[in-house]
């Protein structure tokens, strides 16, 4: 291995001395498994993953199939001129790498993956006369993504809105529920691919087409994605390869954590979409690798004996990356096209390493079942172990604590040595978006690796290893009072209703696990936030029992 290997722009450093790697990288070319994968080769992750393999290997050359759709949707944002607000309602891969494109190239789309009335209201309120909402669901069925279509179909129809189906464009699957259903709204369809799976989407047409109506050149995308995928089947100058090699090599040698850390070299938010595509494609049979997405090269969580520390950027080398603040192991630095491709492959390698298959996803039903049987019967009463402030807490054991930060000292005292902390928020992520404070807070406290999702998108990504990755996790989850409810037209529950039998379904999925799990209910969001920031932050930062105040 060499300790830079580059392709098409993109640079995968110091790889090579991550221990394991190279032999590990030896091993799959040995095995002639760029090669195959070039050739989607769907045995390459074994008997029992073959049947799914054959129809989830689209990715490895979607961007030829991609660029079909590029006349398709110019015509159709030019048919939607004046309509210059893009909403996207869609969950996990339909809404992630939308959401990175947007957010790297510096163009305007919301992005709708919540379940909570108080953010769908601000959504709904906003610029509603010039709106167009992308419907994104894969399966079609998607309960988050079929109550947005039905509120956003309902507020039109309030306003006086002719022909309502026009204000929606549908991305789904061929024959997908969805599909018949938004040719009798009369909404525009585009089809994806159905030989990708949802969080291998990002350069299908649900990576693609609200990037496109928001204003995004995505042609650019798919020429660097592109110009990269020639790479894929090489034994020589094969960043995914390298990238693929120390990710699996060094799980398998104990360091079972990722850090995913955005570097500031021009692109933005790539962890979060990276995260989901690692936790759910690794985390299942007892075995998995933790992505951690950390804030900037200097927060607490960006280090540790069993953490690989990875930064991801635009074409800046690390040594030129301002205020790094962090010698990483691997550096992975490129155009964001290549960057959506390098990690897809390198995801599916480290699964051939692991000897799992990096594309079914198990556990995500379970929490999705119990919401469903809670919606039918009712929440379940719970009463409170104490209040204090504007915060409930809920455990079934908190070592005898009587303030909230006893309560989160000994949720911390729980993680063990190998472990990890996940923070689950049902919550406004923009509203409330002072509660992801808490995150480099408690891992300053723990000396743990600490994860922050908001509810209920987590539940399409990280929730897959929260199941069925190793059972080492302790769980934090955080709720908050609805001040101002909102209805799903058609359905005999409100949106907070739906949270809250989210979050109830997922606590269950927990429990039955026997794992750690401290809940907190914020009786009023703003002041329940600030208490429980400063509950944190007085734990200290030095990761002891006695630096908390126990």
């Amino acid at each position: 291995m060499k300790e830079v290997e580059a392709a098409a722009g993109l640079a995968v450093r110091g790889a090579d001395a991550v221990a394991g790697a190279a032999a590990a990288r030896q091993l799959l070319v040995d095995a002639g498994v760029p090669g195959l994968l070039a050739e989607k080769d769907p045995t390459l992750w074994g008997e029992a993953a073959e049947s799914e393999a054959k129809i989830r290997l689209g990715w490895v050359d979607t961007v030829r199939r991609s660029r079909e759709l590029l006349p398709a949707v110019a015509a159709l944002r030019e048919e939607l001129a004046g309509l210059d607000h893009v909403v996207l309602a869609g969950m996990g891969g339909s809404s992630l790498a939308p959401e990175v494109i947007a957010r790297t190239l510096g163009v305007d789309l919301t992005v709708l993956d919540t379940t909570d009335p108080h953010q769908i209201r601000a959504a709904l309120a906003d610029r509603l006369e010039r709106t167009v909402v992308v419907v994104s669901s894969k399966s079609g069925s998607t309960v988050e993504t079929d109550s947005h279509r039905r509120a956003y179909w309902q507020a039109f129809s309030d306003a006086g809105v002719a022909e309502v189906g026009r204000r929606f464009v549908v991305v789904t699957d061929p024959g997908s529920p969805l599909e018949a259903l938004a040719r009798e709204m009369g909404a525009h369809v585009v089809l994806a691919d159905p030989d990708v799976g949802g969080r291998y989407s990002a350069l299908t047409a649900f990576g693609l087409v609200p990037s496109a109506l928001a204003g995004v050149r995505v042609a650019e995308l798919l020429d660097q994605a592109e110009e990269f995928s020639r790479s894929l089947g090489a034994g020589e100058d094969n960043p995914a390869l390298t990238l693929g090699a120390a990710l699996g090599a060094a799980t398998s040698g104990g360091r079972d954590k990722v850090a995913l850390i955005d570097d500031g070299s021009g692109i933005t938010g790539l962890g979060d979409w990276a995260e989901q595509l690692i936790a759910e494609s690794t985390g299942k049979d007892g075995t998995g690798i933790l992505p951690v997405v950390v804030e900037t090269p200097t927060s607490p969580g960006a280090t540790g004996d069993d953490v690989l520390t990875v930064t991801l950027g635009g074409s800046l080398a690390p040594a030129e990356v301002p205020g790094s603040g962090v010698s990483p192991h691997v550096a992975v630095n490129g155009p964001l096209g290549a960057q959506f491709l390098v990690w897809e492959a390198a995801t599916a390698l480290a699964g051939r390493l692991l000897g799992i298959n990096p594309f079914d996803q198990p556990n995500v039903t379970e929490s999705k079942d119990n919401t469903k049987r809670i919606l039918a019967a009712g929440l379940p009463e719970r009463t409170p172990l104490f209040v204090e402030g504007a915060i409930e807490v809920y455990a079934d054991d908190a070592g005898g604590a009587a303030t909230v930060k006893a309560a989160l000292a000994w949720l911390l005292d729980e993680i063990g040595a190998t472990g990890y902390l996940a923070v689950m928020a049902y919550l406004d992520r923009f509203g409330d978006a002072s509660v992801a404070e808490v995150r480099p807070a408690l891992a300053a406290a723990s000396g743990r690796p600490v994860t922050f999702g908001w509810g209920p998108r987590f539940l399409h990504s990280t929730g897959q290893y929260h199941k069925g990755g190793p059972q080492t996790g302790a769980f934090l989850q955080i709720t908050g009072a609805v001040a101002d409810d909102l209805a799903v037209p058609g359905q005999p529950y409100t949106f907070g209703q739906l949270q809250a039998a989210q979050a109830a379904g997922d606590r269950q999925a927990l429990a039955g696990r026997g794992r750690p799990l401290l809940w907190l209910h914020l009786t009023d969001r703003a002041e329940g936030a600030a208490q429980l920031l400063a509950a944190a932050r007085s734990l200290g930062g030095t990761g002891g029992t006695e630096a908390r105040g126990r």
